[in-house]
């Protein structure tokens, strides 16, 4: 049987990025393991190697530091072996932006969602690209949909993961390289205890979804072909026509005058 190749997921050790581990090995990836916990990510990479007999490296790394961050990056350039990047890492706050450490906000919270992501994001790219072949999935969150719900910058890293994910396959899909962006909603991780947020009080039961169940769905949307695959979406043709109404505002959004509903008739016009 041929081999899928080498993934790197990153955020490796826990959750959401520690099932894509355990599902890819099913799919025989080797895989290159990235996070901050590295024992955590020894466990892991040990009991995988030995239920998948399947590569497993471990690199120990903060993305919100540039040295770290090249050294995931120089591994998707150099070695040929990857196919694919999952970009799973990141970061929120459980503050609203107002009583928010503007230091912690730019640095940890944009650091690691917007620049660590983008940079690897678009090193897997050119890669891909110039090989004709590689997958990216980039994780971002429902939070990219509804800003005024959630912290505005943590909202706003996740849309630029999505418009960023939007654009690349765009840009990618004549080159036979996939992208995919994945929304999960409320997620049963680690993610909300970093936070200091208890889940069962936040959020009903029924409003929670496992780690495992969003990311089987997640890589069943990517088997299907989906762009962007919302987990919880019961049709997808809502989201369809969310994106269908989007386009239609193509023709009107750059005329050489303003819309008439502003009042600034001239003499000219």
């Amino acid at each position: 049987m041929t081999r899928p190749g080498t993934a790197i997921v990153t955020g490796a050790s826990t959750g959401m990025g520690a099932v894509y581990a355990d599902r890819l090995a099913r799919r025989g990836y080797d895989l290159v393991l990235a996070a901050r916990n590295e024992a955590r990510l020894k466990a892991l990479a040990d009991r995988l190697a030995a239920e998948h007999a399947i590569v497993v490296d471990v690199i120990r790394t903060d993305l919100t530091a540039r040295d770290d961050l090249r050294r995931i990056e120089d591994r998707i350039r150099a070695d040929s072996a990857v196919t694919l990047l999952v970009n799973n890492a990141g970061m929120g706050t459980p503050r609203p932006v107002l009583q928010e450490s503007i230091d912690f906000l730019e640095h940890d919270v944009i650091g690691l969602n917007v620049v660590a992501a983008h940079r690897l994001s678009i090193a897997a790219a050119q890669v891909f690209a110039e090989r004709r072949r590689g997958g990216l999935i980039n994780i971002a969150s429902i939070a990219a949909l509804h800003p005024e719900k959630t912290n505005a910058t943590y909202a706003a890293t996740k849309a630029f993961i999505l418009t960023l994910s939007e654009s690349l396959h765009a840009t990618l899909k004549p080159l036979g390289v996939r992208v995919q962006c994945v929304l999960p909603g409320a997620t049963r991780t680690e993610f909300f205890d970093r936070l200091g947020i208890a889940l069962d009080t936040r959020f009903p039961a029924d409003k929670v979804m496992s780690a495992e169940d969003l990311v089987d769905a997640a890589l069943a949307g990517y088997d299907q072909g989906e762009i962007v695959t919302a987990p919880s979406l019961p049709e997808l043709a809502d989201w369809d026509r969310y994106i269908a109404s989007r386009h239609a505002l193509d023709p009107n959004l750059s005329h050489r005058k303003p819309a008439a509903r502003y009042g600034l008739i001239r003499a000219d016009d």
